[in-house]
Formats: structure tokens, sequence, C-alpha cells
């Protein structure tokens, strides 16, 4: 490889910045901070909203940005991890990076660094927003990347920090408790910045840090909430000016509601056009693979669901639980899962085990990846009907080859699972993008 940063082509550059840091995630922002200096950066938008958050967070920015964009803003999105592209986590008016964008923005956080080591997360978030303030942005939505207090993206000030949910996960970095990660989170917080939790019962010392700091601090369950029936869903929260409003029969969405509501209060503090129709399209039209990703594929003569899912952790997987026992299925549901190392493997099956009649578990193409052995060892333990397979290719094409047009396929457990997934769809050049999750 050249040494020269102009003669880098992306994956060149990726391969580079992976080999940058002594250590993949290195918490703390000083090194960021002192960069960031150097390239000039300022805020990426006239609005920025943060969000964090252990499960949710994709599909909450996914909501902001259309409700922004639906009234005309341009609109930028950095977001983590990817699944096939590492284009898709900077996306200016809903369109990826070009690999020449982010190679030329490479080139300049290297350039600014000097002497200073960064991380591959570091320099991909300094670039993002190098590329954002030169994009002549309304809006920045910033995904945090692991925690908040001490992840790249807290550089900026938002205008309103956003807190989906509060779960375990990395504890090695944010500690075993949901006190511990809630001090985390609220470290994206401002003093006198609004800041809104989607989680009903955050620990107290998030509340107590939001309350040091005067910052509002809007709670679903009591200053706004929704409400889900068979038919559609109704949200009341409160305007700019702390006035109740509301909307109701709201169509159902594919992705979680609970995140549109959160969505939907940050959008109403920002005293912008509240028009039922446009708030509606917007929530509508928002997608986001592999998050309860619905697609139909053609198999051998048969036309099968295969659902898929990014979620890791026990949260996500109670989540997906729940909206599984609300989808009336007349036929099985068949299981491709792997899961990474470092995760809580018994936490994040045993919520679907009386949904799921049937597991293929393979291994992750990462060193990281848990053995299929362990997977298919702690099933069986539990009771399940499960196979080992050597990758998920072959776990996916066994259940696909097992199930009926009646039965649906649930692939989960991993980012690496579901982009595998993704990957052998592309090469059998099949499967109707979907994302309509009913129920």
């Amino acid at each position: 490889m050249s040494n020269s940063p102009v003669q880098r082509d992306l994956a060149q550059w990726l391969s580079y910045l992976e080999q940058l840091h002594p250590v993949a995630i290195d918490m703390g922002l000083d090194r960021s901070r002192e960069v960031a200096s150097r390239l000039g950066l300022g805020r990426p938008a006239a609005t920025v909203i943060t969000v964090t958050g252990t499960n949710g967070k994709g599909s909450t920015c996914a909501f902001l940005a259309a409700l922004l964009a639906e009234q005309g803003l341009k609109v930028g999105v950095y977001s983590s991890p990817h699944l096939l592209r590492y284009n898709e986590r900077v996306q200016v008016a809903g369109v990826e990076a070009t690999d020449a964008e982010l190679c030329e923005a490479f080139a300049a956080v290297e350039a600014a660094r000097s002497e200073i080591s960064l991380t591959y997360f570091e320099v991909g978030t300094l670039a993002a927003f190098w590329l954002f303030q030169r994009s002549g942005l309304d809006a920045a939505v910033l995904e945090v990347g692991l925690g908040g207090r001490l992840d790249t993206v807290n550089l900026i000030d938002p205008d309103l920090a956003l807190v989906t949910s509060i779960g375990l996960d990395h504890a090695e970095y944010l500690g075993d408790t949901r006190e511990s990660v809630a001090i985390e989170k609220a470290g994206i917080f401002r003093a006198g910045v609004p800041a809104i939790c989607g989680d009903l019962n955050p620990p107290l010392p998030m509340l107590q840090h939001a309350d040091a700091l005067k910052a509002p601090f809007l709670l679903r369950g009591r200053d706004y909430d929704l409400a889900v029936t068979e038919q559609g869903w109704h949200w009341r929260g409160v305007n700019v000016a702390r006035e109740e409003i509301s909307l109701h029969d709201l169509p159902l969405l594919g992705l979680p509601m609970e995140n549109a509501a959160l969505a939907l209060q940050a959008y109403a503090l920002l005293d912008l056009p509240w028009q039922v129709d446009q708030l509606v399209t917007a929530l509508q039209r928002t997608r986001v693979t592999g998050r309860l990703d619905r697609r139909v594929v053609n198999w051998r003569g048969k036309a099968l669901t295969l659902l898929l899912d990014v979620g890791h952790n026990p949260h996500a997987a109670e989540y997906l639980a729940q909206r599984l026992t609300s989808q009336a299925l007349a036929g099985k549901r068949l299981a491709v899962f792997g899961l990474l190392a470092d995760k809580d493997l018994a936490g994040v099956v045993a919520p679907l085990l009386k949904q799921v009649a049937a597991w293929a578990v393979a291994p992750l193409p990462t060193p990281r990846s848990r053995p299929a052995a362990e997977l298919q060892a702690t099933l069986l333990n539990l009771g399940a009907d499960v196979v080992a397979y050597d990758d998920i290719a072959a776990a996916l094409e066994a259940q696909l080859n097992r199930a009926t047009a009646d039965d649906e396929i649930l692939l989960f457990g991993s980012f690496y699972c579901v982009a595998e997934a993704l990957e052998w769809l592309a090469r059998h050049a099949m499967g109707d993008v979907g994302n309509g999750f009913a129920g």
C-alpha cells in the first residue's frame, strides 16, 4: 500500500485506519478534540440532535431524519456500524457519502492529526463532521457509537439530547449496572438543553444529572407517551411552548413505534410546521435495513418470509420477542442465529425460546465470534431444537429448505449476521424489501 494518503482508495483507507491505534476502542475526547480544533471543526449544522441508547438508536435517527427532510430541510445523518458499506455511516439528504468524499475527508483528518493517534471510530467521526461542515446542512442527526460521555460524537453540543433506552451492553466500557450505563449516556446532556428519554424507568443518576444541569427532562410515560391498538396508534406530547399536543389513529409502522414516538417528541420541540399528513408520510416511509426488516424470498419454487433483525443483547431480544408475540403466524418460526463472544448468550436467546421452533446456528465472519459449538450447547441445554452449521449462509439455506410458505425465518443476533444474509440475498438476486412488520 502506498504511504501517500492521496493514492489510497476507500478499502485501503479503512484497512489503514484499523491499524492506526493500539486498541480498537479507547474511550476519551482529548485526542479527538485536539484534532477537531486543528481541522477548524465547529457545529456540523444549525440544528444538531444527538441520540444515544442501548437499542433503538438507528430507527430513532431514521425517523428524525425523515421528519426533518419532509419539511424540505437538508439533513445529515451519522450512524454506526454499517452493514455492507462504510458509506452507509455518512448520509447527506438521504444519499450515502461517495468513496471519493470519504477518502478526501480521511486525508484531511490524517493531515491534521499528525502525531496524535486516533482509533478507527474517532477518525470516522471527525471525517463525518468535516463532510457535514462542507455540505450546508440545516440539521444533523448524530448517533452515539458507544456510551455517550466519552464518545467522539459528544464533541458537538446538541440542541436536543435523546436517550432511546437503557440496558446492559458493553459492560467492559459502560459498567454492569443500569445506573452506570445511565451515567455514561447522560454525558450527552448539556446545561439548559432539553433531554428526552424513551426509557420508561431511567435510573436515578440520569435524572439527577439532568437536574444538576437544569436541562429540561422529558420522560416517556410522563411528558409524552404512545398507545398502540390493533388498528393504529396514538401519541401525545408537548410542543416548544410546553403545551400538550396529540395525534390520533396513526397507521401502524414496521419499525418500533416507541422510537417513532421519541422522534415525534424531539421534532415537536423544534418549532417546525406541525402538519399531520406530512408527519404521517415521513414516519411511514422510514426504513432501516436489518431492523424488523421483513422480506419475501423466492427459494426453489417457494415464496418464503425472512425477518432480519440486528438485535444482539437481552434488551433487544426481549423487544423482538414482544413484537413476535403480537404477530399471528400460521406456521412455525425458524431461527438463523450468530452472536459475538462478548454478548450475553443466554440473555439473548431466552426471550425467544417460546417463539422459535428450530434453530440453525453458525459462527460469524470475525475473530470476535462465539463458536457455533457454544451456541449449540447453550440452546441444547435450554431444550431447543438446534443444528450447527459452518457459516450463516449454510444455516440460512438449511432453514429455507426446511420452511413452508406458512413459516417465517428469523435471522438475528448481530450486525455481522444480517450482513451475511444481505450478501447472500444479493448473490442470489432475490428478496423483496418489506420492512412492513405489522402487529
